[in-house]
């Protein structure tokens, strides 16, 4: 079994700050770390690895110093790692994106072998869009199970999943055939400490570099140039007033409820 995830080194959001004048985030001077949604699909591509047998393949696009977060998955227990850098890559919005890791991945396919399980992160924390995962899963033309909460069988012989995800109105259990793509909760499982061999292996491990030179790569779908989308204005939400507290009895509260709602009610109709 062969099982490839998709990962993200991103900026702590505890100290990310924008620039209001281009619309981006200030990365400079901010720590980086590995996407905390990706950590949980390491986490369970390595269990499954370890339960049924096989290997596990990382991938992430961006600068040289995201070999900080391909290592830390390979302390986790993944057994090889690749790096996705470009300057063409700059600037890609989450199409260039998911265009340009789908074309990674193809590469991994032709290096390693063909993928049954395909994990990503829910979303990522510096953008929030939820839209890459799914974006590499179309082009694949894979089914697509997100907001994984858990995996109930997997069943390698026949070549069919059963697994739990979150919905807006509950949780949904779906059979899909492998190969699957998934995008994981954080409450798909609880992460566990790297062994010390992991940590050495990690360590000394070498990162894989794929790049428009080694991968087939059309370059008039990568980078800012050739992203469809932008962030028009970026700006820190007014403060709200703090909302009024009502007191007396039930009848004094709800008299006094609806003298407030009333003016509402009226632009309404």
């Amino acid at each position: 079994m062969h099982i490839l995830v998709f990962v993200k080194q991103v900026p702590d959001a505890s100290q990310v700050r924008v620039n209001y004048e281009t619309g981006t985030l200030i990365r400079e001077g901010v720590p980086a770390i590995l996407n905390p949604f990706e950590e949980h699909a390491v986490e369970e591509a390595v269990r499954l690895k370890n339960e049924y047998g096989g290997k596990v393949t990382i991938i992430t696009m961006g600068p040289p110093q995201a070999s900080e977060a391909l290592k830390q998955c390979l302390s986790r227990g993944a057994d090889k790692a690749y790096l996705l850098s470009d300057r063409i890559f700059a600037g890609s919005d989450t199409l260039a994106t998911s265009y340009a890791l789908y074309e990674g991945a193809r590469k991994i396919v032709d290096l390693e072998g063909d993928v049954d399980l395909f994990f990503a992160g829910k979303q990522a924390i510096d953008g929030d869009t939820a839209q890459t995962g799914p974006g590499i899963a179309t082009r694949f033309n894979l089914p697509l199970i997100t907001y994984l909460i858990k995996i109930d069988e997997l069943n390698l012989e026949e070549k069919y999943v059963i697994a739990t995800r979150l919905t807006e109105f509950g949780q949904e259990t779906i059979k899909a055939p492998i190969p699957v793509f998934f995008t994981v909760e954080e409450s798909l499982n609880i992460l566990s400490h790297s062994p010390l061999p992991y940590l050495i292996k990690a360590e000394k491990a070498e990162i894989e570099l794929l790049s428009g030179k080694n991968v087939p790569l059309d370059k008039e779908q990568c980078g800012l140039k050739h992203s469809p989308t932008m962030v028009k204005k970026a700006f820190t939400p007014e403060k709200r007033q703090r909302g009024a507290t009502l007191s007396g009895t039930f009848d004094d509260v709800v008299s006094q409820t609806a003298d407030k709602i009333a003016p509402f009610l009226k632009k309404v109709s």
